[in-house]
């Protein structure tokens, strides 16, 4: 019956590397990637990063440094200089999902410990599902702006919510309508979806290069781009930037740790080596327009619009506020998929392998992010959570520095993949958890506290402490890779040291004959995501 558990439960994969008899540790989402799936080529590598882009909230984050006194001349290499690190970080970890095919909670397993590692996935979870209901909350206000260039009358749709509702009747129909558009992406799998942001990496950069000339048009650019100072001098100017560059990291820093739930799907290793170069050229240039246009609207309408849609709304012309809304209802879409749905899958995967996969994930997201949650009464009644959500960045630079340094230094790229999938294998560490990246965790997360809680309730000052939450990413990124270097060296895990080639041996047979039972006969690429050194 449908009620009952075992009407969910997943059917165990043939290919499973989960230890025989407990084959509820992992699911054909969890696996490693089938040659024949791993569909994602360079092109898709950039259309990617285009489409992440061209979203709403890297335009809002780099207007929304003028708006805070910087000048445009500051502002822009603060979004370029961030975007370089995290495109680092990113093929860093990357490459650990294009050489495993296995997606990060997986993977996070071999440094966190398996049970430790349920921390950082579970955090990942909620987080994700927040920011679905969030941006799905945005793509509302995009199909408001659509309707009421369709039609103006929706402005004037009368409210029959109460006050303390938070939102109103056409606020209630947008958000549905956009969640409603939305949904059928959920059920797209990782492989067919690279589609989408091909699709959105051609539509939205055209519609926001036409915002962008239509600004310069408008306010030309000797006027809205003339040399400005910033608003503020001396340690307060210095400490801005860096907080601005903080932010410039923080916008994607979750990808950068997660970035294998896509790259392990990648055709080749060497096809996604081209987000090294493709992350900080297309984010430079769209932190360029939001600084752009909303430099234009400082001139044409005497106030900092930060926010794009605040703009779109004071057009007179229905046609251009249409289509300029439009640009970013796609914008939104393609974003909340790759950054939040897929995202939340993935981890859910693997807290209840026998019962979800991707596809259940998204829906569940979908559901709990998009409703349960009530987005707009986060947004409407508690703007201190939002600066509490932007503050996850102190987890998330530790997050990655340990990753890197476990993969890449401690490890010397040679792990046991089978064990990944087995809570008494070598990753068990010491009842699961990994020691050496809770001291990591503890070293560089704490100091970052007072200054967000600052940044929350600005009543509380702790000092100049308060400063380190400026640089919380880089803080926590060095200290932690720093911390767990030097405590692998000194306390080194043997246990989990992969030497014996023999058993690489084993591990790469077993796992090409288990590709060949589902028809790959694509021996050669299963050795080399296995046997990497």
């Amino acid at each position: 019956m449908w009620y009952k558990p075992s009407h969910w439960a997943l059917e165990p994969a043939a290919s499973s590397l989960a230890p025989p008899g407990k084959e509820r540790w992992s699911n054909k989402d969890m696996d490693p990637v089938p040659p024949h799936l791993r569909t994602w080529s360079t092109r898709n590598y950039v259309a990617y990063w285009i489409s992440d882009a061209t979203n709403t909230a890297v335009w809002e984050l780099a207007s929304s440094m003028l708006a805070v006194g910087l000048s445009w001349r500051q502002a822009l290499p603060a979004i370029a200089v961030g975007h370089v690190i995290i495109a680092i970080v990113t093929v860093l970890n990357g490459t650990i999902g294009a050489r495993l095919h296995i997606a990060f909670p997986v993977i996070n397993r071999s440094s966190f410990g398996f049970w430790f590692s349920y921390f950082s996935v579970v955090s990942r979870v909620i987080l994700a599902m927040f920011w679905y209901g969030i941006q799905t909350y945005t793509g509302s206000e995009c199909v408001y702006q659509m309707l009421k260039a369709i039609w103006p009358g929706t402005a004037r749709i009368p409210n029959h919510l109460p006050e303390g509702a938070n939102i109103t009747t056409v606020g209630m129909m947008t958000y549905f309508l956009y969640w409603l558009f939305q949904f059928p992406f959920m059920l797209v799998s990782p492989q067919k979806i690279r589609h989408l942001f091909m699709v959105k990496a051609f539509i939205v950069p055209c519609a926001w290069l036409a915002i962008l000339i239509w600004a310069m048009v408008k306010a030309p650019p000797s006027v809205s781009l003339q040399p400005k100072h910033a608003e503020i001098s001396g340690s307060a100017l210095s400490w801005a930037w860096l907080s601005a560059l903080n932010s410039a990291l923080g916008i994607y820093a979750t990808l950068a740790v997660n970035v294998s739930d896509f790259t392990r799907y990648s055709t080749t290793v060497q096809a996604q080596y081209v987000q090294l170069f493709i992350i900080p050229t297309v984010f430079t240039l769209i932190g360029f327009v939001g600084i752009a246009v909303t430099s234009a609207g400082e001139v044409l309408y005497g106030e900092t619009l930060w926010d794009p849609l605040k703009l779109i709304d004071r057009w007179d012309n229905r046609a251009a506020a249409f289509f300029a809304a439009f640009s970013f209802f796609i914008a939104t879409l393609g974003t909340n998929i790759s950054a939040n749905s897929l995202s939340a899958a993935n981890d859910m995967t693997v807290l209840f392998p026998r019962y979800i996969n991707i596809r259940r994930g998204q829906i569940i997201c979908a559901i709990l992010g998009g409703w349960a949650l009530c987005p707009w009464e986060i947004l409407a009644t508690a703007p201190g959570f939002l600066t509490f959500m932007n503050g996850y960045t102190v987890f998330l630079g530790p997050f990655a520095g340990i990753m890197v340094t476990d993969y890449w230094f401690v490890h010397k790229c040679k792990v046991d993949l089978r064990a990944m999938y087995d809570p008494h294998g070598r990753y068990r560490y010491w009842n699961g958890i990994n020691w050496r990246a809770v001291v990591a965790l503890l070293c560089a997360v704490p100091p970052s506290f007072p200054g967000l809680i600052y940044s929350v309730n600005t009543s509380i000052y702790p000092g100049n402490v308060s400063h380190v939450f400026d640089i919380a990413w880089l803080y926590g990124f060095f200290t932690a890779s720093t911390v767990y270097w030097t405590l692998s060296k000194v306390f080194p895990p043997l246990e989990t040291f992969v030497d014996d080639d023999h058993e690489n041996l084993e591990l790469t047979s077993a796992t090409a004959s288990l590709d060949l039972k589902n028809g790959t006969g694509d021996e050669k690429v299963v050795v080399s995501s296995v046997n990497h050194v």
